[in-house]
């Protein structure tokens, strides 16, 4: 397993290499860049499994680097400032860590990685992450809140939506978390006997569903309990898939 640090803090990246080798040991540090401009170039030329990477990097800002190259490495960024974080879910983040982390927080993350790549090859450079992220059917979320983790179990979860392309889940108990999944790979992840793509930006449990009602040129509106912020509604194409897994009839 080849992995790759962003920083350009000595001490940080020191840290987080002596933890790396304390946690994980047979982890291969293929190399450490400091700067925008040379990731860019070492991400062009090789190819690794996980990167470990610094939001503020010597020259600028660490999502330079994804306008330049396409990264489709799963990524953990360690980071000082928290209004940073809605904008890395939006690409490979497998999680977001505040400086000062320890070692359990770096386990944690880890554990989240190896976990997605349950029983596959180590060796998420020669494939879409996307496609390796659907292939486990998820039965809890880790939430990061702070300092603190901890998890959700999907059957607890009333809704997924998207707002301004950061995704959300929503729970029975009305509260919302952000998560770092597409609904397209949540879509495959999900059991499709308690969740339907209901909308563009909506996947709906079934036990949240508290009215279908028709709605203008053959679509339907839904009624969430608690309440989707958005608009929801089925589209004329969709009705039919819908009304069936409404009725348990699952393909």
């Amino acid at each position: 397993m080849k992995y790759l640090i962003v920083e350009d803090e000595r001490f940080a990246y020191e840290e987080l290499k002596r933890m790396m080798m304390k946690l994980r040991p047979d982890y291969l540090l293929e190399k450490q860049t400091k700067t925008v401009i040379d990731t860019i170039g070492f991400l062009k030329e090789s190819a690794i499994d996980l990167i470990l990477m610094d939001i503020r990097l010597a020259d600028g800002n660490c999502f330079e680097i994804f306008n330049h190259v396409e990264v489709t490495t799963p990524v953990i960024f360690t980071t000082a400032y928290d209004e940073h974080a809605i904008k890395a879910f939006k690409l490979n983040s497998i999680d977001y860590l505040l400086k000062p982390f320890d070692e359990t927080e770096l386990e944690t993350a880890l554990t989240k990685f190896e976990n997605i790549f349950h029983n596959n090859p180590y060796n998420s450079s020669s494939k879409d992450f996307e496609q390796l992220l659907s292939l486990t059917t998820k039965n809890r979320f880790l939430i990061s809140k702070g300092e603190h983790y901890h998890y959700i179990e999907t059957n607890d979860i009333a809704h997924f939506y998207s707002e301004d392309g950061v995704v959300f889940l929503h729970t029975f108990n009305d509260r919302r978390y952000i998560v770092n999944y597409t609904l397209d790979q949540l879509e495959q992840q999900l059991d499709n006997h308690l969740f339907f793509r209901v909308s563009r930006n909506c996947i709906g449990n079934v036990k949240a569903i508290e009215n279908v009602t028709k709605y203008f040129n053959s679509r339907l509106k839904l009624s969430f309990l608690p309440e989707c912020p958005n608009k929801v509604l089925v589209s004329r194409v969709r009705v039919p898939d819908f009304l069936k897994w409404m009725d348990g009839i699952v393909q």
